[in-house]
């Protein structure tokens, strides 16, 4: 009860996520329904998908990563940045982030796209400009936050350009980079909290 008072956007999301996810686990005309496929989008058909695809997820682990990620930043996120500013990043983040990837294989009619990953990327990195001095585990190394986005985004552009993993690593760059682009649009000062944080370790 205590998230739903003080995040109830993302405690919408989560749950919406979580139930469209499972359901469409057993239920392949609603994955197919909700899946992002550049091929159509960019021939200006199922532009819904923009948003439906991030509502469904590949895999059990697939789900489970992206929603324990979420559950550990959404809710904060959404207290420090505002009910309708956190709606307006996480679905605008599932839309743009997925754009160079409809742009990238518009031509590849086997691709498919699917998750929330782009989103949650996005409220990672809004987060990051909150906190960047906050720890972040990866793998059972705690680390600075702004030290896990730096090397995220090289990881992700790395992962880009060489992988053959099946994963979007696109949407995930993008995602990043829309969070921060809207976080700095919404949040009047965020910029010289951003720099006062990482200037207080010299303090």
């Amino acid at each position: 009860m205590e998230y739903i008072n003080a995040a109830p956007v993302a405690s919408a999301i989560f749950v919406l996520t979580i139930l469209t996810s499972i359901y469409a686990f057993n239920n392949y005309n609603l994955y197919a329904k909700f899946v992002l496929h550049p091929y159509s989008v960019s021939r200006g058909q199922r532009i819904y998908t923009y948003v439906t695809s991030g509502l469904i997820h590949a895999n059990w682990m697939h789900l489970f990563f992206n929603m324990f990620t979420f559950f550990f930043f959404a809710f904060n996120l959404e207290v420090m940045i505002g009910h309708w500013q956190f709606s307006l990043l996480y679905i605008g983040s599932l839309i743009l982030s997925d754009m160079p990837t409809v742009m990238r294989h518009k031509d590849d009619f086997r691709y498919n796209s699917l998750g929330a990953s782009g989103a949650i990327s996005a409220v990672l990195f809004s987060y990051i400009l909150f906190q960047p001095l906050s720890m972040i585990g990866v793998m059972f190394i705690p680390m600075p936050a702004i030290l896990f986005g730096v090397l995220y985004l090289v990881y992700c552009m790395y992962m880009s350009k060489n992988a053959n993993d099946n994963i979007n690593h696109d949407a995930h760059f993008f995602g990043a980079l829309t969070g921060l682009i809207f976080t700095v649009l919404l949040v009047r000062g965020i910029i010289p909290h951003f720099i006062d944080q990482l200037a207080s370790i010299w303090q």
